[in-house]
C-alpha cells in the first residue's frame, strides 16, 4: 500500500518504557524505519521529541494505554501531529507479540493513512475534566459514607431514617450529634426536631429508641467528620471548576433552559467535550462517541441494532441523569418522548432516548448559537400526524388521485 504519510513515527507506550518506529522515505525507493526505546521520565521524552524532530518526523501515533499516555501525548502534542488510537482499531496479525513488533506495526498503519484519532480536548477543557471527574469521585464517596451511616442506624434499631426524609438534614444532624455526645432519651432526642418534623414527633419517639452503643457513637462521629470533609471538598472544587467555565459563560447560560439540565450538568458536559464541537461533524458523531445510540450491524444485506459502544461514560452519566430530570418535566417534548418510548421499550432504553436527544440539543445549540425552542409535550403527536398526512397524499398522488385537504366539517 502506498505511503500517504512519508515521515511518521509509531509509538508503543508502557509505564517506564516507550518504543518508537520512525518511517522515512528511503532516497532508493521504499522506506527506512528505525526503532529505538526511551523511558517515560520527562527527561527521557524530551530526548524523544529532539530525535523525532531531527529525523523531519511530521505524525506519529500512540496507543491510549490506560493513563500511561498522558505524558508522553502532552510532551510531544506541541511539536507534532499526534493521534491517540483506540487500541482495539489496530489489531495486530496473530503471531509472537513484541514492544517492538507493536510500534513498528502502529507506525506502518499510521503511514497508510489506516489510524483513526481519538478525540482529545484542548489543555483548559483538559483541566476542567480532572476537576470534574475528581468532584465527581468526592460525590459518589459522600453517597457512600451516607449509606455507611444509615447501615450504623440500623444495627442500632434507631429508625431515624423511616421518619426523617433526609438523616443529614438540620433535625436529623441534630439528633446524631446528641446521640454521640451520650443523649438516648427519645423525648429529649425528639424536641430537637425542626419544621415540618415536627408534626411526626409522636412516631420520632418511637423511631430514637434503639441500642446505641459507644462504638456506636464512635462510628457516626467518625462517618459525620468524614462527610463533613467531602462536603468542604467539593466546594472548594466548585470554584475552580466556575472559574474554567467563566469564558464562555455567554455560550452556557443558554443551555440551563433545557428540562432537566443545570448548572452541573453544563459542567460535565462541557468537562468531556469542550465548548468547540468541531471535531464532531455532525450530532451522529458525537451521540456515537458518547455512547447514547444504538449499534448498528449489518451482514448480508440485513441490518440489526444491537448493543451501544461504550463510548465515554463520564458524559454518559451525566446525561442520563439530565434525562431522568428531564422526564418529569411534564409538559415537555422530552417527557413526551420518553412516555412514547416508555410502552414500548421499558424504562432504560427511554431513558437513553432523552439523554441521547438532550445532547442533540446541546450540540446545534453550541454550533448554531441559537437558543432553546421547547416544542410541547403536544410536538410529536402533530409531528405523526402531518407526516402521514403527506404520506397517504403521495400515496393517492402515485394512483392518479388529486387530493385538496380540507377541516372535517
Amino acid at each position: 500500500m502506498d505511503a500517504l504519510i512519508e515521515r511518521c513515527a509509531g509509538l508503543d507506550v508502557h509505564k517506564k518504557t516507550v518504543a518508537v518506529c520512525v518511517r522515512l522515505p528511503n532516497l532508493a525507493g521504499g522506506q527506512l524505519q528505525h526503532v529505538r526505546t526511551f523511558g517515560t521520565m520527562t527527561a527521557d521524552l524530551l530526548v524523544l521529541r529532539d530525535w523525532l524532530t531531527a529525523h523531519g518526523v511530521t505524525h506519529i501515533a500512540l496507543e491510549s494505554t490506560g493513563v500511561y499516555w498522558k505524558p508522553v501525548y502532552y510532551v510531544l502534542e506541541e511539536a507534532f501531529t499526534c493521534l491517540l488510537v483506540n487500541a482495539a482499531h489496530m489489531n495486530n496479525v496473530p503471531g509472537r507479540k513484541t514492544d517492538v513488533q507493536d510500534c513498528v506495526w502502529i507506525a506502518q498503519l499510521l503511514e497508510c493513512g489506516l489510524l483513526r484519532g481519538s478525540f482529545v480536548p484542548p489543555a483548559p477543557i483538559r483541566e476542567l475534566r480532572d476537576l470534574v471527574h475528581y468532584r465527581k469521585v468526592l460525590t459518589q464517596e459522600r453517597a457512600r459514607e451516607a449509606q455507611r451511616l444509615h447501615k450504623v442506624l440500623e444495627d442500632t434499631g434507631v429508625k431515624l431514617a423511616s421518619v426523617a426524609t433526609d438523616i443529614l438534614g438540620v433535625s436529623g444532624r441534630a439528633m446524631l450529634e446528641a446521640l454521640v455526645a451520650g443523649t438516648t432519651d427519645p423525648d429529649v432526642l425528639a424536641e430537637l426536631a425542626k419544621g415540618r418534623l415536627r408534626v411526626k414527633l409522636p412516631m420520632l419517639r418511637q423511631a430514637l429508641v434503639g441500642r446505641f452503643r459507644r462504638h456506636h457513637a464512635l462510628l457516626v462521629s467518625e462517618l459525620l467528620a468524614h462527610l463533613d470533609y467531602l462536603e468542604e471538598a467539593i466546594d472548594r472544587l466548585s470554584e475552580p471548576i466556575a472559574e474554567h467555565l467563566r469564558p464562555f459563560a455567554s455560550r452556557l447560560i443558554p443551555l440551563d433552559a433545557i428540562p432537566g439540565v443545570n448548572q452541573r450538568t453544563i459542567e460535565g458536559v462541557v468537562a468531556e467535550i469542550g465548548v468547540d464541537l468541531s471535531p464532531f461533524p455532525s450530532d451522529r458523531h458525537l451521540v456515537s462517541w458518547a455512547g447514547l445510540c444504538p449499534g448498528h450491524h449489518e451482514s448480508a444485506g440485513k441490518q440489526t441494532s444491537g448493543t451501544p459502544r461504550k463510548g465515554n461514560r463520564w458524559l454518559r452519566a451525566t446525561l442520563v441523569e439530565a434525562a431522568l430530570a428531564a422526564v418529569r418535566v411534564k409538559e415537555s417534548r422530552l417527557a413526551a418522548r420518553y412516555r412514547r418510548i416508555m410502552r414500548h421499550r421499558g424504562h432504560k432504553k427511554a431513558v437513553v432516548a432523552v439523554a441521547h436527544t438532550i445532547l442533540v440539543i446541546i450540540y446545534h445549540m453550541l454550533t448554531r448559537g441559537v437558543p432553546y425552542h421547547e416544542l410541547g409535550a403536544a410536538y410529536l403527536d402533530q409531528r405523526d400526524r402531518d407526516q402521514a398526512t403527506r404520506r397517504h397524499v403521495k400515496h393517492l398522488e402515485r394512483l392518479g388521485h388529486r387530493v385538496i385537504l380540507g377541516p372535517v366539517a
